[in-house]
């Protein structure tokens, strides 16, 4: 599937931004001018079932393999940069050999759905379809007003059916085996996805792993500043 695609800046270098569930190109309205600025061509997408993409025909299609053929169909294989957050480094780790970037980040990325209560249960995501501005707020209390308003346009878009394509996968090994380009890995501060254990492992792997501080999940929205500072000489 082709993928809707947002851009920035009109620099000689590329980067690529990959949002993450329930979010679309919006949710990158600070890092794509930030990147410009530095000189960089920003080509963000919308995947499947967010956004402006196309929907599939139902949540079999949803897995991330589909993701990562569809970012391999729509965007241009070695670009200087790529980001994913969440389901989108995800899909940017299993699109990455053939997407050949040359510096690759990955900000809490999904590597490991867990099973069980504090697990990946889709159902909590569908639930969030239905969620107020003001509950989009409780849960992010540290977000700027536009990003509030960011975030409910891309869920009230959202085709939840994507949050039950992913369920098959719940306690697989997604882990990346190694590093095949330089690689950062950001992190919350506790990050719910990947815990001390899974953080040196990675290390292990040859990826590079910061945490930022008092952020959350999305740490881009969380603290910008901190996001872009732990980027340092990856961008």
């Amino acid at each position: 599937m082709r993928l809707h695609t947002s851009t920035w800046g009109s620099g000689d270098r590329i980067a690529l931004l990959v949002h993450g569930l329930m979010a679309d190109h919006r949710t990158w309205r600070r890092v794509g001018p930030a990147l410009a600025e530095l000189g960089y061509r920003v080509i963000a997408v919308d995947l499947r079932g967010h956004g402006l993409s196309g929907r599939a025909a139902g949540p079999e299609e949803y897995r991330p393999e589909d993701y990562a053929d569809d970012l391999v169909e729509t965007l241009p294989a070695g670009a200087e940069l790529a980001v994913g957050h969440s389901l989108g480094g995800l899909a940017l780790a299993q699109a990455l050999e053939r997407l050949e970037p040359a510096r690759a980040v990955y900000s809490d990325p999904a590597w490991h759905l867990g099973a069980g209560p504090a697990g990946y249960r889709a159902e909590v995501f569908v639930r969030g379809k239905s969620m107020t501005r003001e509950q989009i707020r409780g849960f992010n209390p540290h977000w700027s007003e536009e990003d509030l308003d960011a975030e409910g346009a891309a869920v009230r878009l959202w085709d939840e059916r994507s949050a039950y394509g992913l369920r098959e996968f719940v306690g697989a090994d997604l882990w990346p085996a190694r590093a095949t380009v330089p690689s950062l890995v950001t992190l919350a501060d506790p990050s719910m996805l990947i815990p001390p254990d899974a953080a040196r492992m990675l290390a292990s792997r040859g990826f590079t792993v910061r945490t930022v501080a008092k952020a959350g999940h999305t740490i881009h929205r969380d603290d910008f500043d901190g996001f872009m500072s732990t980027l340092g000489e990856w961008i």
